[in-house]
């Protein structure tokens, strides 16, 4: 006799809503990396800026140079502000994905457990039949032997 798993389909639309899962939560984790990656850098422009205005202040600057500058620093803060929301957007989806594949992949190990219990049931009763058969078998032929 061959062992069937009554859950077979099941589990199977649950591996798939896994893989599903994963997939949708890898792309959200790359785009919250690119989001993070760009804010960063930008971060890291402003600082570099921001010496470079010191250093250029103490050198002596024009006031039409030291405008332009603080109209490209608030400018810089803006896109700055933007991606911060980008990235604090892209980190809550990651996070809603991950959730989702946590939930998946807890349904997916919850069929496997019972499809473990089940085989170790199906091995467990096979066995006891044929215990059983040689049991009977045993039986018989003592039987026949002991009527001759």
């Amino acid at each position: 006799m061959q062992y069937q798993y009554k859950f077979e389909k099941i589990l199977s639309i649950k591996e798939k809503e896994k893989n599903d899962a994963f997939s949708k939560y890898s792309e959200a984790l790359k785009q919250f990396e690119e989001a993070a990656e760009k804010l960063y850098k930008l971060l890291k422009k402003k600082e570099d800026l921001h010496v470079f205005q010191q250093e250029k202040l103490q050198a002596g600057l024009s006031v039409q140079d030291i405008r332009h500058h603080q109209q490209f620093m608030e400018n810089l803060e803006n896109i700055i502000s933007h991606n911060q929301k980008a990235v604090i957007d892209a980190r809550h989806r990651m996070n809603l994905f991950q959730e989702k594949l946590m939930e998946t992949n807890v349904e997916v190990r919850k069929y496997e457990k019972i499809r473990e219990k089940d085989l170790k049931k199906f091995i467990d009763h096979n066995k006891f039949l044929e215990n059983s058969q040689m049991d009977e078998i045993s039986i018989q032929q003592y039987l026949a032997g002991a009527s001759r």
